[in-house]
């Protein structure tokens, strides 16, 4: 059975893209882009989020050990993103495609303005039937400001657009109930349903040349089908592993969609760094926010404003053992908030439709 996705974000990991000596390997780059093009004649979007910055400017520089680690990253990924895209634009040239680079860094989502100006940008190359390649830019990015991975990356760029599938390539097959290289360890196919604690038998060992393991990985699948998308985690080394997976003739795991959330709760699933209030809430209405009811936050079932907030910004939702609720944004300001809390008949703080639920 074939997957027919309209929109597609495909998500090149390093220990893909980078061979064991540390450098690109780019049979297995070339490989790729074929069949990307493959899948963009067939009239879909595609955008490619792209590890190989850092792998592309080792391939042209040797930097001396007495510089910091940050300082040779910030230097290797400054020229290598110039190496990484031409890369791309050429292998991608052959098939009469143009692609373009899209760096963003976690400042890029703190807010909705910043979100919406990223997005339209997004969709006009989309327009233009342009490929998208987008990276982490590593050179202003300090470490409180970095992505987990690209593989967060990607998901937030898959929710942004709305797509109905997000490809995660790296060098296993997908999830494992154990150690993939452990005796009986059994590939998981599926995952679907409410959250799973993949840390109980994934090893948390990361892949040679990137930053995420495979339970950022699984976490962020997770997260990302709750919001209506298909993840697929493969073997990007694998030969012609895009168009097996698409038609279903892989072995490889498959994140179950869920459910629809409208656009604003796919950014506010995103928010929780960029959050200012926080507000705790009694058990009622806990109880209230996670059934299956659509139900908004009413202040009779706040008990305290633990930090303050203007109307409009992201606000946290905690219970009385200060566990994340959720996330939601301020129908007004905490001035107000304290006015109202424990009070019958008032307006919501939070309305059902800006408020996405961690479960």
């Amino acid at each position: 059975m074939a997957y027919h996705y309209h929109r597609i974000i495909i998500k090149i990991g390093s220990n893909v893209f980078t061979q064991k000596d540390g450098l690109p390997d780019l049979k297995r780059i070339g490989h790729l882009v074929d069949q990307i093009a493959q899948i963009k004649k067939q009239g879909k979007d595609v955008i490619l989020v792209s590890s190989g910055a850092v792998a592309s400017g080792r391939s042209l520089m040797n930097v001396s050990e007495k510089y910091d680690a940050i300082a040779a990253r910030q230097l290797l990924a400054s020229i290598g993103q110039v190496k990484l895209i031409n890369t791309y634009s050429n292998l991608f040239e052959q098939f009469n495609i143009l692609c373009s680079q899209v760096l963003v860094t976690k400042e890029d989502f703190r807010d909705r303005l910043h979100y919406l100006n990223m997005k339209n940008c997004l969709e006009i190359l989309l327009q233009h039937e342009v490929i998208p390649v987008v990276n982490e830019n590593d050179v202003v990015s300090i470490t409180e400001l970095m992505f987990t991975d690209n593989d967060e990356l990607a998901g937030l760029i898959a929710s942004m657009l709305n797509a109905q599938a997000l490809i995660v390539l790296t060098n296993v097959d997908g999830v494992y109930d154990a150690n993939p290289e452990s005796e009986g360890a059994e590939l998981i196919k599926e995952v679907s349903g409410p959250a799973v604690d993949f840390s109980s038998f994934i090893s948390s060992g990361r892949s040679q040349f990137g930053r995420g393991g495979m339970i950022t990985k699984s976490t962020m699948a997770q997260k990302i089908a709750q919001l209506g998308i298909a993840v697929h985690i493969a073997n990007g080394t694998r030969e012609n592993i895009l168009i097996d997976v698409l038609d279903d003739k892989v072995a490889h795991t498959r994140f179950l969609p869920n459910k629809k959330a409208s656009g604003k709760k796919k950014w506010i699933a995103h928010s929780e760094h960029s959050a200012t209030g926080v507000v705790r809430v009694n058990e009622g209405a806990k109880a209230a926010l996670l059934s299956s009811k659509a139900s908004s936050l009413l202040p009779i079932g706040i008990t305290v404003i633990v930090s303050d907030f203007k109307k409009g910004d992201i606000i946290k939702l905690i219970d009385e053992n200060n566990k994340l609720i959720g996330l939601g944004i301020a129908e007004y300001g905490s001035d107000k908030a304290k006015e109202s809390i424990g009070k019958k008949n008032q307006k919501p703080l939070v309305h059902y439709d800006y408020l996405y639920l961690q479960n």
